[in-house]
This record gives C-alpha cells, structure tokens and sequence, in this order.
C-alpha cells in the first residue's frame, strides 16, 4: 500500500522503544533502549526522517498519511538472522523416534533428518520451492520479523544449492521482507559420498563455492561444525575458501558437542557463531576476541528437549548476543520470533531490553545490516512493528498470541488494518 508522496507519519505511539547505533551492543549496553513516550515517527521514501518526542500539530503533517498507532508499543522490525527458508517437505513423521529419545545425530546417519529433506529438495522444482517458502514468509511478516537470513544446505550436490539460492533471491524481488543470502552446502555429508569425505569437501571448495560466487548468489558461507558432521579443520578449510571467493563467514558451532567449532568462530572472524549450547569456557573467550556475534535459539533447544545456550555468561563476557528462530523441517518447524522472545525470557534470564536488542540490533549486525536496519533512527530504513503491548515487558510476558498489529516496511504499510 503507497502513501502520497512516500511520507507516513506514526502518530499516537504510547511507548517507542529501540537500541541505538550502527554496531552490535554487548555487555551492559546491550540492555541500553531507548523510550519515548508519546512518541512521533515521520517516514519519507522508505527511510525514517524524524523521530519526535512529541505529538506534532496536524498542520505539520499535512503532506504525510498518518498512521494512528492508538497507545500501541512501537519497535523495530524484527530481524531473524539464522532461518533454513527454503526446502521441500516436512519431517513430522520423526516426532515419535525423538519423543523415544532417539538421538539427532543416529537419524541422520539412518538416513533421516537432513538428508531425508535432501532427498525431497532435489526432486522439487524450484517454484515448488519458492511457494512453500513464501507461505512461510507471509507467517513470518504477520508476526513482526522484516529482514530474514536464508540458508541453503538441503541439496549437497551444485545444482539443488544453486536452485535453493535462486528460490531464495527471486523470492526477495517479490515478497515485502527482505532476505540476506547464505550458502550452506556443508551442511552433511551426502549419501553418494559417504565413502569418499575428502572428495565431497573438494566439491564443496572447487565448484559448489566458486559458482554461488561467481553467480553473486550468496554473501555468506556456513559450516555444520559438529561431531559426525564436520571437524573444526573442515570447517576452517570450508569457510576460508569461501572467503577467499568473498563470502564472509558464519558457522554452526557447538550445537551437541564442544569441538572447537566457537574457537575457530573467534579465530578467523565469523560474523556470527550460531547455536552454541555445548560451548566451553574457551569459546566465550574466542568470540570476545574475535568480535565475533553469538547468534543463540532457543526454540531449537525447546523442540529437541535440550539445554538452552549460555547467554548470561556470554553477555557477562561481554559477547553480543543476538537472537534467532532457526526456522527448518527437522530440529525447529516454527518461524516465530515473539516465541523465541518468551524462551530467551524464562530461560535465557534476559532482560526485555537485552532481548529486544537480540531480536533487532543485534541480529542485524549478524547479518552485517546494523548500519541500515534493527533501530529505529533518522536515515535507516523504515522497518517497524506496532504491538499490541504498553510495554517490553508485555512482548516477554504474553505467548501463544500474535501480538504485532500492524508492520512497516520500508515505509510502507505491509500488514494491520491501520
């Protein structure tokens, strides 16, 4: 929906609430939002022109259309910086081998979880693919989320991975939230190469990376480093020719075993390290050191029944948290951000501040986006959420329930009846 002149104006807010600045918060900083009641925010041409502490007179707004936000909480958009978008199929049918305690990593190697998704991407067309995507991003805008990271990873072989990127970028020529681009081609081992480790690691580097380059359909590489997956020297091997072919780096680190996955995050300088359950001490030191975002999801740890990541700790040590849904067929069937925003609540024991931070600036700086997007400042782009709440503490506090009632993107009215 357009308004004349590409000017809105956001009146009537009864709390507007946003982290600050161009760069990832940590520490106590990350705790540090800004509030202004009774606040005004004016949009020109899908960036945000004025953020007023006052109500202004209507002659002032004369040339805008005004949005009447009626007392509502108004924040950022929210930005999921860690979500495998595209795929075909669902895998409800392993529910029950989970609820058994049948362990992830033994119904990968049967031949399920992720290469059971494998097996059905290969064989979807890539429309097939953008239209089960899209409904998903249609969930996802409903309930606030704006900017979204999308992995590849369920092809393994050249052509699905450049067929799931492709679904991936005409998708963000065509739907309103905008999407950042990762190649996850080393997501698993293969079925036609489970005899011949080195020969598909060689794949990944000499093909599958220089053609998502040289097709510009990826600004990230990231690595499942994990036990029975990829050793930390894969992963480095991995993510330095990515580098070396301009993807900057992001890895799966420490999500079921400790095995050097966070230092190596601190060592080569990720963007961002993601999961982290079973981090060490050492890791938490790695990511400080290498300025490194802990990109933390709590929903995968919620679905699987297992520990929630360290994220007291990492903001005690000065890491910047970010937050994000991990939305994918096997360990997170859910793209709720507002859920992963009540989990980082009850059992991450952060603060409303911290967590809205997590789920806006933070993970904006996860995706190398903190200097366009995830505040609510003059020159950034126009991307809110109106909420049904008086308060932060409302977001953490109410769950099961949308609470977004209307969104902006890029100044534009994109969902709510305002």
């Amino acid at each position: 929906m357009s308004q004349a002149n590409g000017k809105l104006a956001i009146v009537n807010i009864g709390l507007l609430a946003t982290p600050t600045g161009n760069s990832a918060r940590a520490g106590a900083q990350q705790g540090e939002v800004q509030k202004i009641e009774n606040a005004c925010v004016l949009l020109e041409n899908g960036r945000i022109t004025a953020v007023l502490e006052r109500q202004q007179e209507h002659s002032i707004l004369a040339d805008y259309r005004v949005v009447d936000a009626k007392g509502c909480l108004v924040t950022p958009g929210l930005v999921d910086a860690h979500t495998h978008l595209v795929f075909a199929g669902w895998r409800a049918h392993e529910l029950q081998l989970k609820l058994v305690g049948v362990p992830y990593l033994e119904i990968l190697a049967q031949g399920g979880g992720i290469l059971n998704t494998v097996t059905k991407t290969r064989n979807a067309t890539e429309e097939a693919l953008k239209a089960q995507a899209r409904l998903a991003l249609d969930g996802m805008l409903a309930m606030g989320t704006t900017t979204v990271e999308a992995k590849s990873g369920y092809g393994l072989d050249l052509e699905t991975e450049l067929k799931q990127l492709r679904a991936a970028r005409a998708l963000n020529e065509e739907h309103p939230i905008d999407l950042v681009f990762t190649l996850m081609a080393a997501h698993a081992l293969p079925p036609e190469y489970k005899d011949n480790r080195r020969g598909f690691i060689d794949l990944v580097i000499s093909e599958i990376i220089p053609a998502v380059s040289e097709q510009g359909l990826a600004e990230f590489c990231d690595v499942f480093c994990e036990s029975g997956v990829f050793t930390a020297e894969e992963a480095r091997e991995i993510l330095l020719a990515g580098q070396r072919h301009g993807l900057h780096s992001k890895i799966h680190a420490d999500e079921i075993d400790a095995i050097g996955g966070s230092e190596l995050a601190g060592e080569i300088g990720t963007a961002s390290a993601e999961h982290l359950i079973a981090m060490r001490d050492s890791g938490i030191k790695a990511l400080k050191k290498g300025g490194v975002t802990a990109c933390l999801l709590p929903a995968t740890s919620f679905y699987l029944n297992k520990p929630y990541a360290r994220a007291r700790d990492l903001i005690a040590a000065g890491v910047p948290v970010a937050i994000a849904s991990d939305f994918n067929p096997g360990s997170c069937p859910s793209f709720s951000l507002q859920f992963c925003i009540n989990l980082a609540s009850w059992q991450y024991k952060m603060t409303p501040e911290e967590i809205l931070t997590a789920v806006t600036l933070n993970a904006a700086n996860a995706i190398h986006r903190a200097d366009s997007i995830g505040s609510v400042e003059i020159g950034k782009q126009a991307d809110l959420v109106l909420w049904q709440a008086n308060s932060l503490d409302d977001l953490c506090y109410r769950f099961g329930s949308n609470l977004a009632q209307a969104v902006i993107k890029k100044g534009e009215l994109v969902k709510g009846g305002y």
